[in-house]
């Protein structure tokens, strides 16, 4: 059964200051259309940039995780999108008049609630997961860092911090399934030692800390001076250390409450796949540095298990969905640049033609006499008018727009083409079109042997009407 992608029903806001600018920012949740995923909006900024959460645009994890794109950043993004994936959401804009989320409580349980109380609506298209096809591993020897992802059809995490201390110890952490997220780990708050607390301070990079949004891990023997220093600095009558080896700020939650909370930040981190994930998610001593790599690297096994889909030996005498005819009524091209002989499938997300490849081509006059070869530049010529089907069938009328070629990477010729062979392009949508840019994976095969795989973009574009004689 086809699970539907959701966003919400409609805006809510969070105001509050952020950890470490101390900036006070307000954030507002904002239903989003189908396909958009998650992206946050700096309001503040000339143009509002648009920033994707996507792994690929981290630019620090130093303290949080922090990400860039278009000339703007937003800053500990990992408490929202844990939130988010929590709630079970596919797509949501999340505007920020600031450089940085508010950290509430330190937890993700105070936007959980507002998603909670605006509620979610059911949208058209179908939800895409990943399900994990093999143990993908990520290590980091000298941190001591193991994370492997394994096959399951579910989302389970399970998750242990050692730090050496003798007051925190060695915690683990777990859930069988996302649906435990609201009960089990949205409310688990961050976590910091004294010894880092006091560093932090000394240099002003916790700006917006309070004692009431962080576990305070007392590390190392502290004087009653030094706890009346923190006193002051937090506005506190007084500070001592509770029997658990931390400031009395505060209670835990739960016993292993650092540890659900990397949990926490795990499950925002690795948001930024930009897919929903079926798997088991297995981590020794996390970190945003690590999550964010290992995110790239499922990233990357997505990438590769769409370019196994591609690679389907079709069938080029089966009867076309488009004929040449059909064709001439999407495309603009004509002979002697026309380069699709007709197509055998389409969908949303990919599209797949033939060129059947003779000696009547006036190309093989000079290309080359007495060893003709099918030239490379019109083969990929060839791809993109079967990508151009693809895109050009997401608009009303597709007589009345043109694509235009805006980039092509990873070029591969694996093979000569020549007179008589029958090309089948394959192509694949990398992400869905946004702002009438398109990101395709190409791939053409002769029988069962690839001869050529590129990636391109494209842009579609409205053709002008020229304006009536006056």
């Amino acid at each position: 059964m086809n699970v539907r992608q959701k966003t919400i029903k409609q805006e809510i806001s969070a105001s509050g200051v952020g950890l470490h600018t101390g900036a006070n920012v307000t954030l507002t949740f904002c239903p989003a259309p189908e396909n958009h995923g998650f992206k946050f909006q700096r309001i503040d900024l000339d143009g509002h940039p648009i920033i994707e959460a996507d792994a690929d645009n981290v630019t620090d994890t130093s303290r949080g995780t922090t990400l860039t794109q278009n000339g703007a950043s937003v800053s500990t993004v990992e408490h929202v999108m844990a939130s988010l994936v929590g709630m079970d959401l596919d797509n949501v804009l999340i505007k920020l008049d600031g450089p940085e989320t508010p950290i509430m409580d330190g937890s993700s349980i105070q936007f959980v609630d507002l998603l909670e109380e605006v509620g979610t609506v059911e949208q058209n298209a179908d939800r895409e997961y990943f399900t994990i096809p093999h143990n993908i591993t990520y290590t980091e020897e000298d941190r001591k860092v193991e994370i492997v992802a394994m096959p399951l059809d579910d989302y389970r995490f399970t998750c242990m911090i050692d730090y050496n201390s003798p007051v925190l110890g060695s915690q683990h952490a777990g859930i069988n399934t996302i649906a435990e997220f609201k009960k089990e780990i949205a409310s688990c708050r961050t976590f910091c030692f004294l010894h880092e607390l006091e560093y932090q301070l000394s240099h002003n990079l916790i700006k917006g800390g309070d004692l009431n949004n962080a576990i305070v891990i007392v590390d190392k023997e502290v004087t009653k001076d030094e706890l009346s220093h923190l006193a002051k600095l937090f506005n506190r009558k007084d500070i001592d250390v509770a029997p658990q080896g931390i400031l009395n700020n505060m209670e835990l939650r739960y016993q292993n409450e650092p540890a659900r909370h990397k949990l926490l930040d795990m499950i925002g981190d690795l948001a930024l796949v930009g897919m929903h994930l079926k798997g088991h998610i297995m981590a020794a001593r996390p970190g945003h540095a690590a999550n964010v790599a290992f995110a790239k690297k499922i990233k990357a096994a997505i990438k590769k298990e769409k370019n196994k889909k591609i690679q389907k030996v079709y069938d080029p005498s089966a009867k076309p969905l488009y004929d040449v005819v059909q064709i001439m009524d999407i495309l603009p091209h004509r002979q002697p640049f026309l380069f699709v002989d007709k197509i055998l499938e389409l969908s949303k997300n990919h599209v797949v033609g033939v060129k059947n490849v003779t000696m009547n081509e006036e190309f093989f006059k000079g290309h080359f006499p007495g060893a003709p070869v099918f030239p490379g530049v019109i083969q990929i010529e060839a791809m993109a008018q079967v990508g151009g089907i693809l895109v050009l069938s997401t608009v009303p009328d597709p007589r009345n727009y043109l694509t235009y070629f805006l980039k092509i990477d990873n070029v591969r010729f694996r093979a000569q083409v020549l007179p008589g062979d029958t090309i089948v392009f394959r192509c694949d949508l990398l992400e869905p079109i946004r702002r009438g840019i398109a990101q395709m994976k190409g791939v053409g095969m002769v029988g069962e042997k690839i001869v050529v795989e590129a990636e391109m973009m494209a842009q579609i574009s409205k053709i002008k009407q020229a304006e009536p004689a006056q």
